[in-house]
């Protein structure tokens, strides 16, 4: 589903749609949801002061805390009785955050999902793999409705059961999969473990998100599945899956649906617009959506932004991969550092398998981050045949050495045994939090 109208729209064109779409958007709120009124009014400005997009910078932002204060539907911009569906967040640091859609939300973002499949490679008439979770997640649905909407055959496994996952794609023989890098890569094990060769099937795409992950994860799972990894963006509190697409064709850069939404990349200390090319945290404004628009969200994650046209033809304004999201990012002894860039470190060590936790543990008024890491099989059965325990300090000095390169941070390394980093059906728990012990009275 190729979208020339509004994918290789004239720089012009696409203002004057946007301003028109933001004008409407920034009037409904207005008028509908108390919280964006004071808000506005607080800012001094209303709807009616928009007259260009650079206008849309004296608009208020919005952040997540304000969707757990007005839960449920304190933020809708409709009456529950248009919806057709709600979706909500985990809720586990808190309430959730719970987000609506009209049938026309539901049919605007089955279509973005269709242009967003078709731009990573998927065709009407070939099947479509889906293993992200469904429920109140929007993953599974998301890319269901949209597979469905661009006329694939949509086979919605879920997440879970990986040796049913591998009996579907032997059998179904699919071109594409969806879910998570980090399970899509644990399936590809398990092929392994089961003797049988994960490049040796039907797939030629794989549709990946809902978590940060790096250039080297997409080179190993490239090379363990033979094909073509692209990323796909998006958030509940925006839409879901969908907002922003890579092509197949280049893969340099996510193809932002900016007929429906605005992005503009802020320096999340100072609040200020960053210039492009420069990372900082993605605020998102809806355009299109009926139940539950959103006026500058804070997404809190961290990419850059670049307008150049792309090698496959499309206008639209690309986003960098997501580096991470501030509140995973670690300060250690002073030094910013991203899971994705410890990541990027240890795919490049041949002993680890791709798999990786960081443990954070609280000492008083300092934090101690430990580097929990997984052999491949060949490498530990070398260590435990041979008892070499200066191999195994070699790797360890090894592992040290790119990271500190690479990160500027010393870590406490620990190598663990083949199969010890628990493996998520869903999204990878790469930080891990400890909290302090208490004293006994």
């Amino acid at each position: 589903m190729f979208n020339a109208e509004m994918e290789c729209m004239t720089q012009e064109e696409k203002q004057n749609l946007q301003l028109s779409r933001l004008k409407e958007t920034a009037a409904k709120v207005y008028e509908r949801v108390p919280f964006y009124r004071k808000a506005f009014a607080e800012k001094g400005i209303s709807p009616k002061d928009l007259r260009s997009m650079e206008d849309i910078k004296k608009l208020p932002f919005t952040v997540k805390k304000d969707l757990r204060d007005n839960y449920p539907f304190g933020l809708f911009a409709e009456e529950t009785k248009s919806l057709v569906r709600v979706h909500a967040s985990s809720g586990t640091s808190g309430k959730p955050t719970v987000v609506g859609y009209t049938a026309r939300d539901i049919e605007n973002w089955s279509e973005m999902v269709a242009r967003s499949i078709a731009i990573g490679g998927g065709e009407p008439g070939k099947f479509l793999h889906n293993a992200y979770g469904y429920g109140l997640f929007t993953g599974g649905l998301g890319l269901h409705y949209g597979s469905e909407r661009l006329g694939m055959v949509t086979v919605p496994v879920s997440g879970g059961n990986t040796e049913r996952q591998i009996l579907l794609i032997e059998d179904f023989k699919p071109e594409v999969i969806c879910g998570t890098p980090s399970y899509v890569l644990t399936i590809a094990e398990k092929m392994e473990k089961m003797g049988k060769d994960p490049r040796s099937t039907s797939l030629k795409y794989g549709i990946f998100g809902a978590e940060p992950w790096s250039e080297e994860m997409r080179a190993a799972l490239e090379e363990k599945l033979d094909i073509k990894a692209n990323d796909i963006y998006g958030l509940s509190e925006v839409m879901g899956p969908g907002v922003a697409m890579e092509c197949h064709e280049a893969q340099n850069g996510l193809h932002i649906m900016d007929d429906h939404f605005y992005v503009e990349v802020i320096d999340p200390n100072t609040l200020e617009p960053l210039p492009e090319g420069e990372p900082g945290e993605l605020v998102f404004t809806s355009l299109t959506k009926e139940a539950f628009p959103v006026i500058r969200y804070r997404t809190g994650d961290i990419a850059s932004l670049h307008t150049e046209k792309c090698a496959c033809g499309r206008t639209s304004v690309r986003m960098s991969r997501v580096k991470g999201r501030i509140d995973d990012m670690l300060i250690i002894r002073g030094v910013n550092v991203f899971p994705s860039e410890i990541e990027n470190c240890l795919l490049k060590v041949d002993e680890l398998v791709p798999h990786y936790q960081l443990h954070v543990h609280a000492e008083g008024f300092r934090e101690k981050v430990e580097l929990h890491v997984e052999m491949t099989e060949s490498c530990f059965t070398l260590i435990e045949q041979n008892l070499n325990h200066d191999q195994m300090n070699h790797l360890k000095h090894q592992i040290k050495q790119a990271v500190k390169s690479s990160c500027l941070v010393n870590l406490e390394i620990h190598v663990l045994p083949p199969g010890s980093i628990p493996r998520s059906e869903g999204k990878a728990v790469r930080v891990v939090r400890h909290k302090p012990a208490q004293l006994e009275v």
